[in-house]
C-alpha cells in the first residue's frame, strides 16, 4: 500500500499486514538459596553438599556458606577436627540478598551448635529492619545417636525463624525413605538428618544423603512457587 503526502510531493511505502517486530523479554532470574551450615568433622558439610545438589537440580541457584568458627585453632586440633573446606564464610549482612535459607547444624545437647547460635545472634540488625520477613527457611542436622536431638534441634531452631518472620518449610514425609525400617538412619519430618555415632566415626549413609538431596529439591520448589507468586 502506497501513501502519498499531498503537501510535500513525497510518498512512503508501508506493507499491509506486516508482522510486528518481535519483543524479547529477559529470562526470569533463578531464585537464590543460601545453605548456611556449621560442621566440625564433615558430617553436616556432606549433607550440605547433597542439599545443594538438590537445590540446583530443581532450578535454583545454591550458595554454600559456613558460619564463622568460634573455637581456637589449637582446640580444634586437639579435638581432631579436619581443616575447614574452601567455602565462603557467612556474613549476616548478605542474607537479604537471598530468597530462601537452609540451615545445617550439628547438635549440642539437643540444640544447635554454639557456632550456629553465635551467627544467628549476629543477625539482630536484620531483625530490627524486618529484612528476612516472609522468606522461606528450613533446617537439617547431625546427631550422635537416634535420640540425640533429631527433632529437638529443629524445634528449638524454629524460634529463630519465628522471630525473623521466616516461613518454616519442613519436608514432612515427602520422601518415603524416612519410613524405611530396614536400617538405622537420621532424618525426620522437620528436615534431613544423619547419625554421626558417639565417636563421630559414622558418616552420612546413602539413605541420609538421599533425603538431604530431596530436601534441597523440595525446598527449592517451594521457593520457586513463592517467587512466581510475588512476580
Amino acid at each position: 500500500m502506497v501513501l502519498l503526502c499531498g503537501g510535500c510531493g513525497s510518498s512512503s511505502v508501508k506493507t499491509a499486514g506486516a508482522p510486528a517486530e518481535p519483543t524479547t523479554e529477559p529470562p526470569p532470574s533463578m531464585p537464590k538459596i543460601a545453605i548456611v551450615y556449621y560442621s566440625t568433622y564433615g558430617h553436616v558439610k556432606t549433607m550440605a553438599d547433597m542439599v545443594k545438589a538438590g537445590v540446583e537440580e530443581a532450578g535454583c541457584e545454591a550458595t554454600l556458606l559456613q558460619v564463622p568458627e568460634t573455637l581456637p585453632a589449637e582446640v580444634l586440633e586437639k579435638m581432631g577436627a579436619p581443616p575447614k573446606p574452601d567455602v565462603a564464610v557467612a556474613d549476616p549482612h548478605t542474607l537479604p540478598e537471598f530468597d530462601g535459607f537452609l540451615f545445617g547444624t550439628p547438635t549440642r545437647f539437643g540444640m544447635a551448635s554454639a557456632q550456629m547460635k553465635s551467627f544467628m545472634d549476629a543477625t539482630g540488625g536484620l531483625w530490627m529492619k524486618g529484612a528476612l520477613v516472609g522468606k522461606p527457611a528450613g533446617i537439617f542436622f547431625s546427631t550422635g545417636s537416634q535420640g540425640g536431638g533429631q527433632e529437638t534441634t529443629a524445634l528449638t531452631f524454629v524460634t529463630q525463624f519465628a522471630h525473623h518472620g521466616l516461613i518454616f518449610v519442613p519436608i514432612g514425609y515427602s520422601n518415603p525413605k524416612l519410613m524405611d525400617m530396614g536400617e538405622i538412619h537420621g532424618g525426620s519430618p522437620y528436615g534431613a538428618g544423619c547419625l554421626a555415632g558417639p565417636d563421630g566415626s559414622r558418616m552420612p549413609s546413602d539413605l541420609e544423603k538421599d533425603v538431604a538431596k530431596h530436601q534441597g529439591t523440595y525446598f527449592a520448589g517451594v521457593v520457586k512457587k513463592l517467587a512466581a507468586g510475588a512476580a
